[in-house]
């Protein structure tokens, strides 16, 4: 697999790079968010662990040029910026993961490694259940034969639940599968973006099943 970091500080970089390839991946670094973006665009990770603060292009204008361009690659925040809101604009800006720093190796690894499962599990790019269809390559969503426009997060819960077609997820199962990290369990952010997915497709879509989670119709 292969692995791209971009962090501002070059120790810590490297740090991390040595650990992955001890790990089995291979790894690129760039220390400047040009240099990251350019690599980014120059060859096909399966991986970026990203800085939010680097010099000369920000860790959020990489991300949102990724997903501008129609980029699906797994890009995991690592930043020493820990505001609730950081973590909030990051995610809903098409990041998968949110991790700060400083935190254990271990816990990063098995990040990276989760999210390389998801992602082969989307090899597969085109999912229907029920009137609806997505693609995870293009990111496109259907109900009916007509098209909705879905932002980052919104396609990726819906990804989530079509993918358990017919099961019931809990706001835990979904909040981990989704947003990738530990919330206040008193968070209502599964519930208003399950409203946000009716809105777009239809309010049936998605059952709510009380006091155990939610069910995708389709």
């Amino acid at each position: 697999m292969n692995l791209l970091v971009v962090q501002d500080e070059a120790p810590v970089a490297s740090f991390i790079k040595r650990r992955l390839e001890a790990e089995g991946f291979a790894v690129r670094t760039a220390c400047d968010g040009a240099e990251g973006l350019k690599l980014s665009r120059s060859f096909e990770f399966d991986l970026i662990v990203l800085d939010l603060v680097l010099p000369t292009v920000t860790g959020e204008e990489i991300l949102a040029r990724l997903r501008a361009a129609g980029s699906s690659v797994p890009v995991i925040v690592l930043t020493a910026q820990d505001a609730i809101s950081d973590r909030v604009s990051t995610l809903n800006a098409g990041a998968d993961d949110y991790l700060t720093r400083p935190c254990s190796f271990e816990e990063l690894v098995a990040r990276i490694r989760a999210r390389l499962r998801t992602a082969d599990q989307a090899v597969s790019t085109t999912i229907s259940y029920g009137r609806v269809t997505i693609d995870v390559g293009t990111r496109a969503a259907h109900i009916g034969g007509r098209s909705v426009e879905l932002s980052p997060r919104e396609f990726t819960l819906l990804e989530t639940l079509i993918r358990h077609g017919g099961q019931v997820l809990s706001q835990a199962q979904l909040l981990d599968q989704v947003w990738g990290y530990d919330r206040d369990p008193s968070s209502n952010v599964v519930e208003v973006y399950v409203g946000y997915l009716r809105k777009k497709l239809q309010r049936d879509v998605v059952e709510t099943v009380r006091g155990a989670g939610y069910r995708f119709r389709g």
